[in-house]
């Protein structure tokens, strides 16, 4: 039975997968825009930030509109496709679970964000306009 309800939900996510990446695509909201001198300063900050996800995840989606939102060119690490990113998420971060956002201090302290709601807070609050 466990293996039945495993493959549903297996094709459920490969028939919805299209219909995730278009509404990803066409929803994205306009971002705001800086003078170039603030942009290079949120560019330089945002170098200590990678956000773990995976293209289909809804949760993942609703953070990356964000950060297209608030203009921020953070790294990606697709944590299904690249078996490395998954192995530091585990060991580093403790759970493999996505969106994560690893924020690497300038102290060299590493802290691991989960959540999209408070993925999203903290990028309002550091970057907002």
């Amino acid at each position: 039975m466990r293996i039945v309800i495993r493959l549903f939900f297996k094709l459920l996510r490969r028939i919805l997968m299209p219909f995730m990446l278009i509404y990803a695509a066409v929803s994205k909201p306009k971002p705001i825009q800086r003078e170039a001198c603030e942009q290079a300063e949120v560019d330089q900050q945002c170098r200590a930030l990678t956000l773990y996800q995976y293209s289909t995840c809804p949760f993942c989606i609703k953070v990356k509109k964000e950060i297209h939102r608030l203009a921020l060119p953070i790294g990606l690490a697709n944590v299904l496709k690249d078996q490395q990113a998954r192995s530091e998420l585990e060991q580093q971060g403790g759970k493999v679970q996505v969106p994560c956002l690893k924020i690497v201090a300038d102290d060299g302290n590493t802290q691991w964000l989960y959540e999209s709601d408070a993925i999203k807070q903290y990028l309002q609050q550091r970057f907002a306009a």
